[in-house]
């Protein structure tokens, strides 16, 4: 059996590995103890490692990634939006962790790579190299697949559960099932060096999304004029069909 890393065994890396846990032996990192006997009651191997802000000079080469043939980063590299937080001792101590690793590599970004514009966004508007949380992992390892990632939705997280204002705002949302789906293709497909934009290809508004999750009418108009991000590279390269392509029915 193959066997698949995930740095950050989190909500997302979590249904990730739950997706390929039959055909991968899994190899899980947690930043925390107590999550170590869950994860590890499911098969997974699992580490205990963190990713400081300063850099670690005790940071060792995971022992398990030479044994690995691919690794996802599900661990933010990025900082939040408008935080002016340093994070390249972060990436060092991340570059260090993954050693001189050879395998497939996927880092998990985000759409908020691009700017507030109304507009749509191809990956083209924003090459990886010119990203600085992208760039810094093309740099060691330049077969890094970049997953840019709109908002994570599925399951209990839906927009009807938020507080959320801006109703009339278009969404750039993706379900976790179509990520997972992502991976595995690319997985089986061996790609290396690509970004896409995972994100559904329809672009309803917040008010809509809320008002189908909530079995709500909708009377409003329906706009096209906003900041949307196109995931057509990736319905193209992969022949990528989305199991939920409309964030309205993403509870369903």
């Amino acid at each position: 059996m193959k066997k698949l890393g995930i740095i950050g065994c989190g909500w997302l890396g979590n249904h990730i590995a739950e997706r390929l846990s039959k055909q991968y032996e899994i190899f899980a990192t947690t930043t925390t103890e107590s999550k170590i006997e869950d994860l590890q009651s499911k098969g997974y191997h699992t580490t205990l490692i963190s990713f400081p802000n300063e850099l670690d000079a005790e940071m060792k080469e995971w022992e398990a990634a030479k044994e690995l043939d691919a690794i996802i980063i599900s661990v933010p590299f990025s900082g939040i939006r408008g935080a002016q937080i340093p994070m390249n001792d972060k990436r060092q101590n991340l570059l260090n962790f993954l050693g001189e690793f050879k395998g497939q590599l996927f880092l998990a970004s985000s759409t908020g790579v691009y700017p507030e514009t109304e507009k749509e966004f191809t990956e083209d508007d924003q090459p990886a190299k010119d990203v600085e949380s992208e760039r810094f992992i093309l740099d060691k390892f330049p077969q890094t697949n970049i997953l840019r990632l709109a908002g994570l939705m599925g399951g209990q997280r839906l927009l009807k559960n938020y507080n959320i204002s801006n109703l009339d705002q278009l969404v750039n949302h993706i379900h976790y099932v179509d990520i997972c789906s992502v991976v595995e293709k690319m997985l089986y497909n061996k790609s290396e060096s690509k970004v896409y934009n995972v994100v559904a290809p329809i672009h309803p508004s917040k008010e809509e999304v809320i008002n189908a999750q909530k079995d709500l009418p909708y009377d409003g108009e329906r706009t096209t004029v906003g900041r949307t991000i196109s995931p057509k590279k990736l319905i193209k390269e992969l022949d990528f069909e989305f199991q939920y392509p409309d964030p309205r029915y993403f509870h369903l």
